[in-house]
């Protein structure tokens, strides 16, 4: 039946015109709005990679865009960075994990050279989570939860994908997990290996990370040139190498279940011995080194702030102090 008996058949047609006219603007409208969602909010140009800085991302004023206080001695933070999700820099290179709202949602890495302009931009299938620049700012590792991987169910509680990249070659591993692994000794095998958190030793070789398997999870040590790792421990998580490259911080698993169940340690790479840092709530971050002998990671916020950025002595003595009030993914620059 009709809907529309006493239309003219020019009415029906012009309709269907303007109907359509208007479907294409609103797909102009969302093709222009995704592409300029996917821009990452430029750094103004006073705003760079300096050294003796402490940069971060801002969960406060100017909300997700980089920021930036001097090390040492008084400063006035400064909000002109980039807008990123998750950010890393060193050796006058940044690294910017980006994800823009659409259909479907759109993720990016884009390199940053030392002015934080613009080299490159890599689509991600999934969602930014961990962000690493080795010392001398050449080699890139980033972390991102997918979905979609036949291992991803079951006993399995996430799947991720870790990729590296090379910026002196442009070489890109999208997925680092076909490395030949060694687990106790002999070759490991297996469709549910994940690997997450890398961390670069000063010479861009080798490098540290997360490991994990059947339901448990093992600190590695690789080497690109060779192409393989190593298990090297149990029960570590999100490795972050010391500037002088003798220790590694982590967050071990002390506790079972969802709530709370991380603590920081840090590992002597000579005598492999572990310690327990001063900070005692539960921290799920990679954390950073402010110097040889303080880290700092940043934990859900207080007052209402979204995160807040901490500072602990490395060697388990001293108490957890407040760096950085609403402020998240911090990244020294030496």
């Amino acid at each position: 039946m009709n809907a529309f008996p006493h239309v003219s058949p020019k009415l029906r047609v012009l309709a269907v015109s303007v109907a359509a006219a208007v479907l294409a603007t609103v797909a102009v409208t969302y093709t222009v709005r995704a592409a300029h969602d996917a821009q990452p909010t430029a750094a103004t140009s006073a705003f760079a990679l300096d050294r003796g800085h402490l940069y971060f991302r801002s969960t406060e004023a100017g909300a997700g865009r980089v920021a930036r206080l001097p090390l040492t001695g008084a400063g006035r933070r400064t909000t002109d960075g980039p807008s990123c999700e998750r950010f890393h820099a060193s050796g006058g290179t940044g690294l910017c994990l980006l994800r823009r709202p659409g259909i479907p949602p759109k993720a990016y890495a884009v390199v940053l050279d030392g002015r934080l302009r613009e080299k490159r931009r890599i689509a991600l299938p999934g969602i930014p989570n961990r962000a690493r620049v080795s010392a001398s700012g050449r080699m890139l590792s980033w972390t991102m939860f997918t979905t979609g991987d036949s291992y991803a169910g079951g006993g399995a509680s996430f799947s991720t994908r870790t990729s590296l990249l090379d910026t002196r070659t442009g070489y890109l591993i999208k997925n680092m997990e076909e490395i030949p692994l060694t687990l106790g000794g002999r070759r490991y095998h297996s469709p549910d290996v994940n690997y997450w958190g890398v961390t670069f030793a000063r010479d861009d070789n080798r490098f540290y990370a997360t490991v994990s398997t059947r339901g448990k999870t093992y600190l590695v040590r690789g080497d690109l040139r060779k192409w393989t790792a190593e298990t090297l421990r149990e029960n570590a998580e999100c490795p972050s190498l010391s500037p002088d490259g003798t220790r590694l911080a982590f967050k071990k698993r002390v506790r079972g279940g969802t709530k709370d169940p991380w603590r920081l340690y840090v590992l002597d790479l000579r005598t492999m011995r572990e310690r327990p840092l001063a900070e005692d709530r539960s921290v799920d971050d990679q954390a950073a080194w402010r110097d040889d002998g303080t880290l700092a990671y940043a934990l859900p916020g207080r007052d209402g702030r979204k995160s807040d950025i901490w500072t602990v002595p490395a060697d388990g003595s001293g108490r957890p102090e407040l760096l950085v009030p609403g402020g998240s993914s911090p990244a020294v620059v030496r």
